[in-house]
């Protein structure tokens, strides 16, 4: 578990995701003991700015004009198809784009098929947290352990990519492109 926090966002990033997110929509701030609360039951301290946008800011978002609204911390989507518990915890698994429905893996090797479906189901469930649906097959998740913590990922029934087009992206970026509607994001 990262032990010490990211250190918080600055007020200028503060503001700019109080204005991503219309304060009609938002819901209630957890503030930061329950946040703590959260990390230490579930073995894991948030990235920021994401942290700070719970605790300070918003826990989550009623659905918009363009977008289905964020999760509030903890939660998942009522279309959620993950099967695995979430282990936000554990390692998240990939580092680059993996489109698992291109993979050509041998049809006839059992071995292989469920190693790919156990690495598949560790995307859905290690080391992120779900922040909203796209679709109903279509999640974005905030990784929070390993190289690629801190960034939003699309994972899908096809595959998984860092946001957006392949392009890494933290959260504030993730939520200000949401907002504008930029790239079929909302």
């Amino acid at each position: 578990m990262t032990r010490t926090p990211d250190p918080r966002p600055d007020e200028a990033t503060l503001e700019e995701l109080r204005a991503a997110v219309p304060a009609a929509r938002r819901e209630p701030a957890l503030g930061y003991p329950a946040v703590e609360a959260w990390e230490a039951e579930n073995g894991v301290t948030l990235p920021e700015p994401y942290r700070s946008f719970v605790a300070e800011v918003s826990n989550g978002s009623a659905p918009g004009p363009r977008d289905a609204g964020l999760q509030p911390l903890g939660q998942l989507p009522a279309c959620w198809a993950g099967g695995e518990p979430r282990r936000p915890d554990a390692v998240f698994p990939l580092e680059d784009e993996w489109i698992w429905e291109d993979d050509e893996s041998p049809e006839d090797d059992e071995s292989a098929e469920h190693d790919q479906e156990a690495r598949i189901d560790a995307v859905f469930s290690h080391g992120s947290i779900v922040l909203c649906a796209q679709d109903t097959q279509a999640f974005w998740l905030l990784v929070t352990t390993g190289p690629q913590r801190g960034r939003v990922w699309l994972v899908a029934d096809v595959g998984a990519s860092p946001a957006p087009d392949g392009e890494p992206a933290g959260f504030a970026q993730w939520l200000r492109r949401r907002q504008a509607g930029d790239g079929g994001w909302g």
